[in-house]
């Protein structure tokens, strides 16, 4: 799957001004992740249990 096939959104957390902003695309396999002001930087993908994870302990954080 290529990058503009995938359904990006971006991150309820990302600032107000547009100056933050992180987008995910969500597979059945993976969790890609991508800054939205540059997107000629590569995206990464992290598996989703790894996505959960991380989410966990940025919310304990």
């Amino acid at each position: 799957m290529t990058t503009s096939e995938l359904n990006w959104f971006k991150s309820s957390y990302s600032s107000a001004q547009g100056d933050d902003c992180v987008e995910v695309a969500l597979t059945e396999q993976a969790v890609h992740v991508r800054d939205s002001k540059d997107l000629t930087r590569p995206h990464f993908a992290v598996a989703r249990e790894g996505w959960s994870r991380f989410l966990a302990f940025v919310a304990d954080a």
